[in-house]
């Protein structure tokens, strides 16, 4: 399967019709978006804004899904009664709801004044014959949120994201390591360019499971194309069996709190 990663700063749907034209032309089945993707992420008024997982963002991002003849994950920010959640939400071509993730880790100042952390719910559907799990920006950087989706037997991992400087290390080593370490697949979609002291490092990027870029963006707006091969995945598997071989009877503390642990 052929995905294709957004990378832009803009809050577009019109930019985002043409981009999923364009990815589903050159054979993608897949387009991801950057965290925030409707409104935009270090920028006023996103509460004001929010709107409910069904609203008229849905419909207007199905109708260019069922244009485009493309699945499309998008950010955007959710509104639930008197929540606000940084979510992202998986339409398929036909424009269908197949999942939604809430961002579970929430990073810094920005997120915890605006939103409400997610529960952790694992999202994971079958697309074209591949399995594929939702992450939002921060929470990859937490091993054990990979590790719970390919548990759940993810063969690619899709993060908006809204990496800024100087967080690079993210994109250049954390992302391959989770891709590596969880034997799948990792498409990882950030925004660019600069929202008030913000300034995204692009970066963007596609990771098989040997932890080699299939794709990666430089700083500024792009689109990338890269393919998901099952037979590359079940190799890798084959060579590197670190699911196979977990001892998880050793693992308890890592339910452990920290007041705990100490």
């Amino acid at each position: 399967m052929r995905i294709a990663v957004l990378q832009t700063g803009r809050a577009d749907l019109d930019g985002l019709a043409e981009a999923a034209g364009t990815a589903s032309d050159r054979g993608a089945r897949l387009l991801i978006t950057p965290e925030m993707f409707t409104t935009g992420y270090n920028v006023p008024g996103v509460p004001e804004r929010a709107q409910r997982a069904h609203g008229d963002w849905l419909d207007q991002v199905a109708a260019i899904a069922r244009s485009a003849g493309i699945a499309i994950l998008y950010g955007f920010p959710e509104r639930d009664g008197d929540d606000v959640f940084n979510a992202a939400q998986l339409v398929d071509r036909d424009g269908t709801v197949l999942a939604k993730h809430r961002k579970s880790h929430l990073f810094g100042d920005l997120d915890v004044r605006t939103f409400t952390p997610g529960s952790g719910d694992l999202a994971v559907v079958d697309l074209d014959g591949a399995r594929i799990g939702i992450l939002i920006c921060y929470d990859v950087e937490f091993p054990e949120a990979v590790r719970a989706l390919a548990l759940a037997g993810a063969d690619l991992v899709a993060v908006p994201t809204a990496l800024m400087r100087p967080y690079e290390i993210v994109a250049r080593t954390v992302v391959p390591a989770r891709a590596y370490e969880n034997q799948m697949y990792v498409a990882y979609a950030n925004r660019s360019g600069q929202e008030a002291e913000l300034a995204y490092c692009g970066e963007s990027c596609v990771v098989g499971p040997d932890g080699a870029d299939l794709a990666r963006a430089g700083s500024g707006e792009e689109l990338l194309l890269a393919e998901i091969d099952p037979a590359r995945l079940a190799s890798s598997r084959a060579a590197n069996t670190h699911l196979r071989d977990r001892r998880p009877e050793l693992y308890g503390a890592l339910t452990t709190t920290q007041e705990n642990a100490r």
